[in-house]
């Protein structure tokens, strides 16, 4: 303190009172006390600027974007990009944007993190660019006087591992998806810009797409000029073993394969596919596609995928699925579920997830019609077509019927809640899913239009079913493949049209509503129960013997690989209740080292008995012997047929073509 500021203090303290002194050195004491977070500099929000343009229905000014792939560096997995955008004259700055909202995926997703190396030149020279600070999927570039078009190089990186995402190219096959390898202008509706794709391959390969106008030179692809959004729904496959095969109403089969071998299709295998495509037809009365592409990999070496689009699909299946056509029948669903989306979240999309461009978010509110109907007439197709038997396809069913019988979670999350799941969680793994729960919008979506349709079926002396919802909602338009939305008051009435019922009550108090009963009610009317054996059903014996392990969710509350690796355990088991969690690994079981046979025999012999059975667990670096408190013995579920008299399920499972006809 300066000596004047100090004698200047003194002599104002000598003429002040002496309480008025008192308090002051108080005050100053007090002060001094004081914690120092008792003064806080606290800065205010400025307000965000969203530098990219809204996008608006009017044509892209600049012109036709050429988009040039190279996909021949199969060893690395590398896909070489370059793009020219032209602009319109005076242009000083052009937004580049990758796609992130990608329809089919309900919710953001985009490969921005696999985009490396990227430039952009005019005439030859590069020029600057950033990336936009709020929506990291957007490129500023900056335009000299008289720039007539921006060339885009970068290079998107396949993932080699299942670790680093979905393996979109191997040595043998690829699956080319446009909104990974592809920048859009900012500012238009993506149907509004227009677009000239090629895609150089390695010698020799085979490709499918739904593209137009495709011809090939040597190695290099080329299709017809087109728009942005028909090319972001008009995916590749390609491979060096390829076939493809007509099925007939201009819909085609192509199969890519890891080895020559799995195209050496079953005897039941063609004529199964070329039923599918009649019943869907029967079932939705029109299409809405000029010509339509399966586009499917047999292959446990590319990324499995099973995405829709308007003229084709995006599927994988196990390496034998259409060799061994008996043992592979519990693992042939995709086609059916994915060709029913070009009727079903294709053509008719519910209002909030149709969007303009890939930057605007999607909302997810009606996937329960979206996905739960698509997965309804998945099952109900591959039966009917014979590309799953109706064995598998009730075994389909006792599963999921099983599954929410037993889970805890419906207590205090609704299915129109589990729309919401692939935005919260980006669909990774949950510890304890049987409570938290998961994207159920599918399969007990399905299990509720089951239930519409036996309504349907009882209400007409079974004149009509959901069929005829199928037609008057999904099969208008017949040839439209463009995008009619809806929301939930037209479901409503679409089903008063069919059959007049209080559905708006119906679908709140099942889709909206907490602690509902398990949504068994469609099974019982179609003459059904859900019953529980001491074997696996024919879908649950096959699926977790193809995933080489066992599921005792319904028994001792566990899923568990062969090698004793617990990958799920279901809220309030009794494994739960012993702390055994997803992640541990059973190292013995009763004093003898781990097996299915041993875990089976374990639990068969404590049934009914008061003795607990014992297992030692590790988990990381720590091993404990834990007693498992548990004596029903082995449950799985099945639906066992009631009475003798015509059951609408098996009606609803039956072929259509014969009556067609």
């Amino acid at each position: 303190m300066h000596p004047l500021a100090r004698k200047k203090m003194s002599v104002h303290a000598a003429i002040m009172t002496k309480p008025l002194l008192q308090a002051s050195l108080l005050a100053i004491a007090l002060w001094a006390a004081a914690p120092a977070h008792a003064q806080r500099t606290m800065p205010t929000a400025a307000p965000l600027v969203h530098n990219i343009p809204d996008a608006v229905d009017t044509p892209y000014p600049g012109g036709v974007i050429t988009l040039d792939v190279d996909a021949s560096d199969t060893s690395r997995g590398l896909w070489k990009v370059v793009e020219t955008v032209p602009v319109a004259p005076g242009t000083r700055e052009l937004i580049l944007q990758l796609p992130q909202w990608i329809p089919g995926d309900h919710r953001p997703g985009g490969t921005m993190d696999q985009v490396a190396d990227v430039r952009f030149l005019v005439d030859g020279q590069p020029v600057k660019w950033w990336r936009d600070p709020l929506e990291g999927f957007a490129f500023h570039i900056d335009l000299p006087a008289g720039a007539g078009a921006v060339e885009a190089h970068f290079t998107h990186t396949s993932p080699l591992t299942d670790g680093e995402g979905e393996i979109t190219m191997t040595r043998e096959m690829l699956n080319l998806e446009w909104a990974h390898m592809s920048l859009y202008p900012a500012g238009h509706y993506v149907r509004q810009i227009k677009v000239r794709p090629s895609l150089s391959l390695p010698e020799g390969w085979g490709y499918a797409s739904a593209l137009d106008g495709a011809a090939k030179s040597g190695a290099k692809v080329t299709w017809g000029e087109t728009d942005y959004e028909t090319l972001i729904d008009s995916p590749v496959f390609a491979g060096v073993h390829f076939k493809r095969v007509e099925l007939g109403h201009n819909v085609a089969l192509n199969v890519v394969a890891d080895k020559a071998e799995n195209l050496n299709f079953a005897p039941e295998a063609v004529p199964a596919y070329k039923a599918l495509v009649e019943e869907a037809l029967l079932a939705f009365g029109s299409h809405h596609f000029d010509h339509y592409d399966w586009l499917l990999g047999v292959t446990d070496r590319l990324g499995g995928v099973g995405l829709e689009h308007h003229r084709s699909s995006e599927n994988t299946m196990d390496p034998k699925s259409l060799t061994d056509w008996k043992d592979k029948d519990w693992d042939r669903n995709v086609l059916a579920h994915e060709f029913s989306h070009s009727w079903d979240g294709k053509f008719r999309r519910p209002a909030d997830l149709w969007t303009p461009d890939y930057r605007t978010p999607m909302q997810d509110s009606l996937l329960w019609v979206y996905e739960g109907q698509t997965q309804f007439w998945g099952n109900v197709l591959a039966a009917r077509s014979g590309v799953q038997s109706k064995d598998m396809v009730l075994g389909i069913l006792a599963a999921d019927a099983g599954f929410y019988a037993e889970q805890p979670g419906r207590s205090w999350r609704s299915v129109e809640d589990t729309t919401n799941d692939p935005i919260l969680s980006g669909r990774r793994q949950q510890p304890f899913a049987s409570m938290e729960r998961s994207e159920d919008y599918y399969t007990e979506g399905a299990l509720v239009w089951l239930e519409a349709d036996q309504i349907i079926r009882a209400g007409t002396n079974g004149q009509k079913g959901l069929d005829d919802f199928a037609k008057g909602f999904f099969g208008v338009k017949d040839g439209d493949w463009g995008d009619l939305t809806y929301r939930f008051d037209d479901v409503v009435a679409a089903l008063n049209a069919v059959y007049p019922h209080d559905w708006a009550a119906f679908l709140h108090t099942h889709i909206d509503g907490v602690n509902q009963p398990a949504p068994l009610k469609g099974i019982e009317m179609g003459g059904y129960r859900l019953v529980w054996k001491s074997e696996p059903n024919p879908y649950t014996k096959a699926r977790t013997a193809a995933r080489k392990g066992m599921d005792l969710s319904h028994s001792l509350g566990i899923m568990v690989g062969n090698d004793g690796k617990v990958r799920s355990c279901q809220w309030g088991s009794a494994a739960f209740n012993a702390g055994i969690v997803t992640g541990a690994k059973i190292l013995a079981v009763n004093g003898e080292a781990f097996d299915e046979d041993e875990m089976k025999a374990a639990i068969t012999a404590a049934k009914g008995t008061d003795k607990p059975i014992t297992l030692v667990v590790q988990r990381g670096d720590h091993v404990d012997t834990v007693n498992v408190a548990y004596h029903d013995g082995l449950r799985w579920p099945w639906l066992e047929r009631v009475g003798k008299a015509p059951a609408g399920l098996d009606l609803l499972l039956s072929p259509r073509r014969s009556t067609a006809k």
